[in-house]
């Protein structure tokens, strides 16, 4: 029972991968898969799974194995040798429900579907982690464009640091304001002419009224207050 089962699907599966599958033996072939990569520029990755058959199958597992084509250029999102392991160990269950029928193609969609879906996983968390890395770079840029935030403590001490300034300020223009009146206070003493002298009854006897020794106002007035 078990070889007729074997004969009868290996003669379907001909008729679904007539350019995909290969035989090893009477019992044992190779299939080949090729992925479906939405918006994927690269070579789409080719898996070959290799199915040899117990003699008590469909009612014992197939024995498979997973391998990449000879010379075949790795995909930036899979790698056959490295997840080979993960992705039979992900049909065990498969394989478990579909025990006592003809089980290969379901094994075959099952490993494409699971495949396909790891490349998408691996691309998506290559984009998130890009735009992970821009949106930090931006927050970074904007800490530059951000002032402190303003708390009760930043604010006393601004409060404080700008009253301080103003009272400063207030002290140098009072400073400079008592500058410029006793700039204004002192002033150069006026001196009078000989005849200016000589009309207030000042002149010194011998002194020429066209002289240019004149004395200052101030000591003139000091002179009037005592003549008199």
């Amino acid at each position: 029972m078990g070889r007729e089962d074997q004969i009868e699907e290996r003669e379907v599966l001909d008729s679904i991968f007539p350019d995909e599958i290969t035989d090893i033996s009477e019992t044992e072939y190779r299939i080949s898969i090729t992925l479906d990569i939405p918006d994927d520029e690269e070579e789409p990755p080719v898996m070959l799974l290799t199915v040899r058959y117990p003699e008590e199958y469909p009612d014992k597992a197939p024995l498979l194995e997973l391998s990449a084509p000879q010379n075949s250029i790795p995909h930036q999102h899979l790698n056959i040798a490295e997840d080979k392991e993960q992705l039979l160990q992900g049909l065990d269950s498969t394989i478990e429900e579909n025990l006592g029928i003809a089980m290969v193609f379901t094994l075959v969609s099952t490993l494409k579907e699971a495949a396909e879906q790891l490349v998408l996983d691996r691309k998506e968390a290559v984009v998130k982690a890009h735009e992970e890395a821009v949106l930090a770079a931006e927050r970074e840029e904007n800490k530059k464009f951000q002032g402190t935030p303003v708390t009760r403590e930043t604010f006393l001490k601004w409060r404080d640091s700008f009253f301080k300034e103003m009272e400063e300020a207030k002290i140098r223009e009072e400073e400079e304001r008592l500058a410029d009146l006793k700039k204004a206070r002192i002033k150069e003493p006026t001196k009078l002419t000989g005849k200016q002298l000589w009309e207030r009854g000042l002149a010194v006897a011998g002194q020429d009224e066209a002289e240019d020794d004149a004395i200052p106002v101030e000591e003139l007035q000091k002179l009037e207050v005592g003549s008199n």
